[in-house]
């Protein structure tokens, strides 16, 4: 028994002497951002739970924010480091990859394709308008209808959370708001 707690108390040195650290929330440089999305987009949704998950940063809703284009004059619901994220576009498409002899179709691909910018609420861009792009290939078989629409709908589920996770390192890689 000491045997083993030996070993595992020199892994563990170990590691903390390579510099080994476990993943830690992302730390954001601004207090609280405004998700300019629809309201209907599953993708902002999952963001949403995402920042409002690490507890650091308040999700405010899009009405308290003017439109970039709007005066310096006009009222903006301030909190110091306040970043506006607008989702302009965001695409699920498929597209016929793959035909049989006889035409039927066999493979699919998959996309999730988005537009997104980060900018200050008095129009200051962060990260400029861009796009981001997943993509995944799915087998077609028409006896397997109904699984193959189950698998469809997981794959898009994974290609939104890795949007999602990409999107949140851009923002906590924000340093300057």
């Amino acid at each position: 028994m000491k045997r083993r707690a030996l070993l595992a108390a020199g892994g563990a040195t170990l590691l903390a002497g390579c510099g080994f650290q476990l993943r830690q929330a992302p730390d954001f440089a601004f207090d609280s951002i405004v998700l300019n999305a629809p309201a209907s987009s599953p993708l902002a949704a999952e963001l949403r739970r995402s920042l409002a998950a690490n507890g650091r940063v308040e999700v405010v809703a899009p009405a308290s924010v003017p439109a970039p284009a709007a005066s310096a004059s006009a009222p903006v619901a301030a909190r110091t480091g306040q970043v506006v994220f607008d989702l302009p576009q965001e695409l699920r498409e498929k597209v016929v990859v793959g035909l049989n002899a006889s035409g039927q179709v066999r493979e699919f691909q998959l996309r999730l394709r988005i537009r997104f910018r980060v900018r200050t609420p008095q129009g200051r861009e962060l990260i400029p308008e861009t796009e981001l792009l997943q993509q995944r290939d799915i087998s077609f078989n028409e006896g397997a209808v109904l699984a193959k629409e189950a698998e469809e709908s997981l794959l898009y589920r994974d290609m939104q959370a890795d949007l999602v996770q990409q999107l949140m390192r851009r923002l906590a890689a924000l340093r300057s708001v």
